[in-house]
């Protein structure tokens, strides 16, 4: 194919590429200056010296998130979490998604259904009817408070209602005809199918559990139970020097909670760009064919 390329489609095309770099440099440059931040000195930091590379290049502050006896402990919390609401989450929604990617005349009771997760969406009782309802559940310093405390995500439903909507009808009138029940249908056919927004939609589930801190911080009343986020947000230096030695003194002492907040954020991050590669082929089909349906 040849294409004829005006002056202005290239000039055109520079633009979008100078915005692409702006962009990803916004991205990318705050991330590097935090990991830049938490393995620098504490008197670097404290000076304000660090900019776009390690200064006093240490390792003490991840040896401090690192070192605590509870963060592995925390992590296995977090992972089980993950595991358990993405299962939870991603089966609740294939399973409402189906129904609700029919029109009227096949689910008469569509429109109901739909405009209550609209206002599910748009609305919620508080935090303290939520507390209290997860308390009468005896959900309370569980990994199932965690799991199901969150909820299900309205949008990531919505999401994969409409890229059922998209697929063709004649794939399940086929099958229909062949004697193929609604179960044999969604399992069969429109979950193999659905494997981009299924990505997607796994993706957008496991960031959320994996991020959230505030949950576990109301509904763990013991540090035991803490997932990973709300460990490290509550985690605080302090040292009972009567009990240390001169070197162990002069460690502590290189160490600024400005350092350790980095090491923090990085500590968090790593699971799920981690995780991202083995999804990211299917992130952008799964958010344009989930996209709303005229």
């Amino acid at each position: 194919m040849i294409e004829n390329r005006t002056l202005g489609s290239k000039i055109f095309d520079v633009i979008n590429v100078i915005i692409m770099i702006i962009c990803a440099l916004l991205c990318i440059v705050p991330v590097w200056y935090v990991i830049c931040v938490s393995l620098s000195s504490k008197e670097a930091v404290n000076a304000g010296l660090v900019s776009f590379w390690p200064v006093g290049f240490n390792l003490f502050s991840y040896q401090k998130v690192l070192g605590e006896s509870d963060f592995f402990r925390s992590f296995w919390v977090s992972i089980q979490r993950v595991l358990l609401g993405t299962g939870v989450s991603m089966f609740c929604i294939l399973l409402a998604a189906y129904p609700l990617s029919k029109t009227s005349k096949q689910f008469p009771k569509r429109s109901i259904f739909m405009w209550i997760l609209v206002f599910c969406m748009l609305f919620n009782g508080g935090t303290v009817p939520w507390y209290i309802t997860m308390k009468g559940y005896g959900l309370v310093d569980s990994i199932w408070g965690l799991v199901l405390g969150m909820g299900l995500n309205v949008y990531n439903l919505i999401l994969a209602v409409n890229f059922f909507k998209n697929l063709p009808a004649e794939l399940e009138e086929a099958a229909l005809v062949d004697g193929a029940e609604p179960w044999k249908c969604l399992v069969l056919i429109f979950i193999p199918l659905a494997k981009p927004v299924i990505a997607t939609i796994a993706l957008f589930t496991i960031v959320q559990y994996w991020n959230e801190f505030f949950r576990g911080m109301v509904l763990s009343a013991r540090q035991s139970n803490y997932p990973l986020q709300t460990y490290i947000q509550q985690l605080v230096v302090t040292y009972d020097f009567s009990t240390m030695n001169v070197e162990q003194i002069a460690q502590v002492q290189k160490l600024n909670k400005q350092s350790l907040d980095a090491a923090k954020i990085v500590v968090a991050m790593i699971p799920v760009l981690a995780v991202y590669p083995f999804l990211q082929k299917y992130f952008v089909s799964g958010i344009t064919l989930g996209s709303i349906k005229g």
